[in-house]
């Protein structure tokens, strides 16, 4: 389905029809934009939408009458010029004085061996 640009002409009286108008077209999938014009009292809905339903629902509210329906194109999307590439870095020149690495001893693994007794499973029953 085409996006669509649909101008109504409503009598409104009230604003709480007003807004119960809003929140009406505004519950329907494929709406993208909702405008109304207080002083002429048109109402501008674009998106994918199916004018005939919409015009039902809100008869129910107030006067509604179609005044055009358009067919809406995409706009034409421009190429991009191309970027020129970004220059290439230099290799990176290769250290003459490397640091010798530092002597690391692992906090979390102890070098001492745990005893056996710390291993086997206690079988000593005790009784509260």
């Amino acid at each position: 389905m085409a996006a669509k640009k649909a101008v109504l002409q409503l009598i409104i009286d009230k604003e709480k029809i007003r807004t119960k108008v809003f929140v009406t077209v505004a519950g329907f999938t494929g709406v993208t934009s909702i405008t109304m014009d207080d002083k002429t009292g048109k109402l501008t809905v674009v998106g994918e939408i199916d004018v005939p339903i919409i015009v039902m629902k809100l008869r129910k509210l107030c006067n509604t009458e179609i005044v055009s329906v358009e067919v809406v194109k995409p706009p034409e999307k421009k190429p991009e010029p191309e970027k020129p590439a970004p220059p290439k870095p230099a290799p990176a020149k290769p250290t003459e004085n490397i640091a010798a690495p530092m002597n690391y001893q692992n906090q979390y693994n102890p070098a001492y061996a745990y005893p056996d007794s710390y291993y086997q499973p206690n079988n000593t029953c005790v009784i509260m």
